[in-house]
């Protein structure tokens, strides 16, 4: 049982950030980006790798490149929570948009049709690492291309797989979902709050 109940947060999302404020959990951001010497995580899918399998090595990696920065520099040893988020569609991974062309045919092949979204949360503390996935389906309504021209010109796409956040703009252009809203925002809660138990992080 930890004494201290406080986290990392192995992220820069803006929205996982205000998902743990919503239940109440104390953490600090840790940018790994600024550990010297670190392996920096490739978020790129090996060939032949499933959605799911993606989304969950990817968080596994972040929370253990996470917790080699707690030592590294010598913090206080609070667990690393890490998570990543994929689209898919027709079988095919979609993540981060590399530019607007990206962005905008990824929008083009979201529009009118149902595509999966998986996200996979991972905590380490010292030699234990938890995982849990959350899977949900979202169907688009067809974009037309001033909508999809207009919708990138926000700039809202950014960082998000599949280009789009459902809490924000995009959110108009969901006409079901079925699964859990917060884990298709970046951190599913009920499974984070499940995680967070098993270290003695009541939610």
């Amino acid at each position: 049982m930890l004494v201290d109940k406080r986290i990392y947060l192995a992220s820069q999302s803006p929205r996982r950030r205000e998902l743990l404020k919503q239940i109440g959990i104390a953490f600090d951001v840790l940018p790994l980006r600024a550990v010297p010497g670190r392996m920096d995580v490739i978020e790129v899918p090996h060939s032949g790798e499933s959605a799911t399998d993606f989304a969950r090595r990817m968080a596994t990696e972040k929370a253990a490149c996470g917790w080699r920065a707690v030592d590294a520099r010598h913090l206080l040893r609070f667990p690393v929570l890490g998570a990543d988020t994929v689209v898919e569609v027709d079988g095919a991974i979609l993540g981060k948009p590399t530019d607007r062309r990206d962005a905008e045919a990824m929008l083009v092949r979201l529009s009118g049709t149902t595509h999966q979204v998986h996200t996979a949360v991972a905590v380490q503390h010292e030699n234990q690492m938890e995982l849990r996935l959350s899977s949900s389906t979202v169907r688009f309504a067809p974009l037309d291309s001033t909508t999809i021209s207009r919708y990138l010109e926000t700039g809202e796409h950014l960082g998000k797989a599949g280009a789009y956040g459902i809490q924000g703009r995009a959110g108009a252009f969901v006409e079901h979902v079925e699964g859990s809203y917060s884990g298709i925002m970046g951190l599913p809660l009920f499974e984070t709050r499940i995680l967070l138990a098993i270290f003695g992080l009541a939610v």
